[in-house]
């Protein structure tokens, strides 16, 4: 897919969308076609890293902590914190918890033994391990690259054939925004199993705006 095609789309997109006294973000939406969701390989389940934040990204942080002191700070910038001594004790339901409603699972260093010892089981085959962290700063600086993360999926409700992401806000550069509809849309095409020919359609629109379709006005895209 051309950028310039997504570019004359959001070109349309900003002429027709009305302006509101709120920051509108810009959500990009693919239909598929010629796939089985009930078949969990079918389903779409894929985190994109965006070339731009878009300030929505991947932002439930769960922090496993040894220190009190870098938990109290850390409770201002990450969702949850779970000190080591908490580790053991965990039951089924909130390990599923952990699995299933945190993005981003970081763990001050010395408690990565624990971590490993009473859920690297459950952890590490789904990924989730998490990453060291030994300061304030280094808990910063994982949570600001979070928003440059988006989660593309319909694993959740009924597997519908379509999924919704945000990539971009209102005051965004164009370009910007193409860019990260593009780096979106690799990245669903590469995970398809029919490549792009598992693709429908596309349509971008702001919060309060009218879809509107990314196709090629004239010629055939690549």
């Amino acid at each position: 897919m051309k950028i310039e095609t997504i570019l004359n789309s959001l070109k349309e997109m900003r002429e027709k969308t009305k302006k509101r006294n709120f920051e509108q973000t810009v959500e990009l939406m693919i239909n598929f076609k010629g796939l089985d969701f009930k078949k969990p390989e079918n389903q779409v389940d894929v985190d994109v890293e965006l070339p731009h934040p878009t300030g929505k990204g991947k932002s439930e942080i769960l922090l496993f902590a040894h220190t009190p002191a870098l938990a109290k700070q850390a409770e201002e910038i990450v969702t949850k914190v779970i000190m080591e001594d908490e580790i053991p004790n965990l039951n089924k339901k909130q390990i599923s918890e952990i699995l299933n409603d945190f993005d981003i699972l970081l763990a001050e260093g010395k408690t990565m033994l624990a971590v490993g010892k009473y859920l690297g089981q459950q952890l590490a085959p789904r990924g989730k391990m998490p990453k060291p962290v030994s300061s304030i700063a280094e808990i910063k600086a994982s949570a600001e690259a979070a928003t440059k993360f988006v989660k593309v999926s319909n694993k959740k409700g009924k597997f519908m054939p379509v999924v919704h992401v945000v990539v971009g806000k209102e005051s965004m550069d164009d370009r910007k925004i193409a860019e990260n509809i593009l780096a979106v849309y690799d990245a669903v095409v590469k995970s398809l199993p029919g490549k792009k020919y598992n693709i429908k359609s596309l349509y971008v629109k702001e919060t309060m705006g009218p879809a509107i379709k990314i196709e090629e006005k004239e010629g055939k895209g690549d």
